[in-house]
């Protein structure tokens, strides 16, 4: 069982560990992939409007997500939201259960819509589970992301009315 619930500082330890492997990792955010510990607490925890993390029955932290306007001004009713899942916690439902309650906290914020920047096109999982979540491909850069293995791949732009 999967609960969700706000950031709360002293998870910070515990998602640092999720995060810094995957922020390292270079494949799926557009972070430098040297991103110091307090640059990330930054990113993650001090910009965004909402921080959640998903905890699992013994109360260990699982995921996290990040909600926040996605442009400032007369673009600030339709949100981004960013989902990281503890490597062995993928595969159990962590990333769905975190994406339908973004939804939920989304439109209790009154958002209007929520919007994915930079969906990497080899990230065909999340791809797929955002497109489950009822996201669309809107748009497809070419070649905007620089992948450490596979180079230079396009991302999708991925939107979804609320």
């Amino acid at each position: 069982m999967i609960r969700l619930r706000p950031y709360q500082p002293e998870d910070w330890p515990s998602l640092w560990a999720i995060l810094e492997p995957v922020f390292r990792a270079g494949e799926t955010y557009a972070v430098p992939r040297d991103i110091s510990e307090q640059d990330a607490h930054r990113l993650w925890v001090e910009l965004p409007r909402a921080v959640r993390v998903a905890v699992d029955d013994g109360g260990r932290l699982t995921g996290s997500y990040t909600l926040k306007a996605n442009q400032p001004g007369p673009g600030d009713h339709v949100c981004n939201c960013g989902y990281l899942v503890a490597e062995d916690a993928r595969g159990q439902g962590v990333a769905g259960e975190m994406c339908e309650d973004s939804l939920t906290l989304a439109r209790q914020l009154g958002f209007v819509a929520m919007q994915y920047n930079l969906v990497v096109a080899s990230n065909e999982t999340a791809i797929r589970l955002w497109q489950n979540h009822g996201f669309e491909i809107v748009g497809t850069l070419p070649r905007a992301f620089r992948h450490p293995e596979l180079g230079p791949l396009d991302a999708h732009v991925m939107y979804r009315l609320l």
